[in-house]
């Protein structure tokens, strides 16, 4: 019971502690609405204030705005009136300056006094394009327009300068290779001053733009086309001997080139093409680009014209010493057409929008000294095979035919792809240049050259016929085979010939082995001697010891075999030591191959007859023993013996 009356004791606590709060909230109730009654009332007099206050304000801001609409409009007015009187002072405030031109108040001056006149020349065609205003202000402006003009042409002429030949090779120079198709290396060849070229691209946008003129391109291009061909001009000048090829220094390990024109012609080229790429990079920006292809080509023309026919005056050199048979001098124009086939590609990218003609130019002086190349190549075989000349060697030496021949070889090595490809297009049968391998070209060649050595060959042969002494003729076709097959290893050129046809060392080998086997001939008078001494007396006879009992028949015969073999050493001797044999090594090899061939046999002889008693004076019959003949042997082709 006495947990009830507590637990009832608690309740009645909190019932009254939550009747006291309901009271408080009641009180606060009663006073927030009495608040909010006072506010509505604040706020429903501050909103009558204000539409009294914008009933006010509103016109008033009305009347201040169409104020300032005013002020603007008298301010604009004023503006516009002042820019309509300054167009009628205009002529009279900027003609002096006009005239004077741009040389005088500076081209950045000059050039804000024609705005001038430009901004009024059209506010009278627009508003009063019958007034004599607009007539005088035309006049100054064609003035301003001809002093721009004849600015343009000072600039170029006071700043265009040919470019020395020096700074030209010095960049070809430092190209040892080609450089890439499209690079440029013009930057390098400083035309015009910057300021001056800012100054000129000024000038030319505005004559293109407000002065619809192109007078200015036409005095571009005879000004850039006269600096062109006295840059070029100055290349030729130039002492610049050694600058071959691609403009790479010269190697001192190789000969020089005997032809100096080619040489410099070569730089030609090469100078014209920078010179070219140079030209088409300084025209941009200050020629229109709708004009710059047409603008480039007449710009080149006259150094282009030149280049080809100093190009076509070498082809006709070339032809007169074909004519003459001078075909070491026409290999002169093989450097000329390697490196002009090497750099044409860079041509023909400068030269892409040109003319037709213009861009044929180099393509037909390639035609023809291609042509020209390959009827001397055709015309050289035909001389070595209808070659006549009858001035032979009397010692047998390498001829001067086969001499010649190779030197011409050796020095066609260099430029076998350009030979090829002469051949190739301008041959029997033509190919087009599209199907022309570098490979392709290289067999060409080594067909070529084969068909040389063949013709040499034959008519080497032919020649040696012509030689009474039988065994000088295989000496002489055998210095001859071995000066080529020598010549070709030394060179290089049997590489290029063994691709093409893998037999060409083997066949020189045999024809060398044959031509040993036909010398060996001449010693077969010596040997008929001394192989056929058994016929005398029978070995049993000869076996004996030298008190053998001889008769005088047989003793007769030992004598006649003895002089006739001394007799027929002496004179093989005193005939082939007359005989040249140049090449030592071939000289030693073939003393050796005679000693190889004759001291054995010559031993035997002597051995098996010396001893016999078949004379009493055996010194006038045995006048060499074996290493005498040995020794003599040693001193063959050789005069000096």
């Amino acid at each position: 019971m006495d947990d009830i009356i507590e637990l009832k004791h608690d309740i009645d606590k909190k019932l009254e502690k939550e009747e006291a709060n309901l009271a408080t909230l009641r009180q606060t109730l009663t006073k927030y609405a009495s608040n909010t009654t006072g506010m509505v009332s604040i706020l429903n007099s501050f909103e009558e204030r204000l539409q009294n206050l914008e009933k006010t304000i509103v016109p008033v801001y009305n009347e201040t705005e169409n104020l300032r609409r005013r002020q603007e409009n008298i301010e604009k007015t004023s503006h516009t009136l002042d820019n309509v009187l300054s167009y009628y002072h205009t002529a009279k405030d900027v003609e002096a300056t006009i005239k004077e031109g741009p040389a005088v108040s500076g081209l950045e001056t000059y050039m804000s006094y024609i705005e001038k006149v430009l901004k009024a020349k059209k506010y009278f065609e627009t508003h009063s394009p019958n007034s004599k205003e607009l007539k005088e202000i035309e006049r100054i402006f064609e003035e301003g327009k001809d002093a721009l003009q004849h600015e343009f042409r000072s600039l170029l002429n006071r700043h265009g300068r040919p470019v020395p030949a020096i700074v030209i090779l010095d960049l070809l120079n430092s190209d040892e290779d080609l450089p890439p198709i499209g690079t440029d290396t013009d930057l390098a060849l400083e035309q015009l001053p910057e300021k001056v070229m800012q100054d000129l691209v000024t000038v030319s946008r505005w004559l293109t733009e407000f002065g619809k003129s192109s007078d200015f391109i036409r005095i571009y291009n005879a000004a850039r086309s006269t600096i062109l061909s006295r840059s070029l001009a100055g290349v030729l000048n130039h002492n610049s001997t050694g600058h071959r090829r691609q403009g790479s220094y010269p190697d001192p390990a190789k000969e020089e080139s005997p032809d100096l024109e080619t040489d410099m012609y070569i730089s030609e080229l090469s100078a014209l093409l920078r010179l070219m790429q140079s030209e088409a990079h300084l025209m941009k920006g200050i020629i229109p680009e709708k004009h710059q292809r047409t603008s480039f080509d007449n710009i080149i023309q006259q150094a282009l014209d030149s280049i080809v026919n100093e190009g076509e005056l070498l082809a006709g050199t070339a032809r007169k010493n074909v004519a003459r048979h001078e075909f070491t001098a026409v290999l002169s124009i093989f450097p000329t057409v390697q490196h002009l086939r090497a750099v044409k590609p860079e041509f023909d990218l400068i030269l892409e929008g040109c003319q037709a003609p213009t861009r044929a130019k180099l393509t037909s002086l390639l035609s023809t000294l291609d042509s020209t190349g390959a009827k001397a190549l055709e015309e050289f075989t035909e001389s070595i095979r209808h070659d006549k000349s009858t001035n032979m060697p009397r010692d047998g030496t390498v001829h001067e035919l086969a001499n010649h021949t190779m030197i011409y070889l050796e020095q066609l090595l260099e430029y076998v792809e350009a030979a090829g490809a002469m051949l190739l297009m301008h041959g029997e049968k033509a190919t087009p240049s599209s199907n022309i391998t570098p490979d392709y070209c290289r067999n060409k060649a080594a067909d070529y050259i084969t068909r040389v050595l063949s013709a040499l060959g034959l008519n080497l042969s032919n020649k040696a016929e012509t030689y009474s002494d039988p065994a000088l003729r295989p000496v002489f076709m055998l210095n001859n085979f071995n000066y080529i097959i020598k010549t070709l290893t030394r060179t290089g050129l049997l590489d290029i010939l063994s691709k093409w046809n893998p037999q060409i060392a083997t066949f020189y080998e045999s024809q060398i082995l044959e031509q040993k086997r036909d010398y060996s001939k001449s010693w077969s008078k010596v040997l008929h001697i001394i192989l056929e001494v058994d016929k005398p007396m029978s070995q049993q006879r000869t076996a004996s010891q030298d008190n053998t009992k001889l008769k005088d028949k047989e003793r007769q015969n030992i004598k006649d075999r003895f002089t006739g073999f001394n007799k027929a050493l002496e004179e093989i001797y005193r005939v082939q030591k007359m005989y040249a044999m140049p090449d030592s090594e071939l000289r030693a090899s073939l003393i050796a191959e005679n000693k190889e061939y004759m001291v054995p046999r010559y031993t035997l002889f002597y051995e098996k007859y010396s001893n016999l008693n078949f004379t009493k004076n055996k010194a006038k019959y045995l006048k060499y023993e074996p290493k005498d003949v040995a020794a003599l042997l040693g001193k063959f082709f050789d005069a000096s013996a």
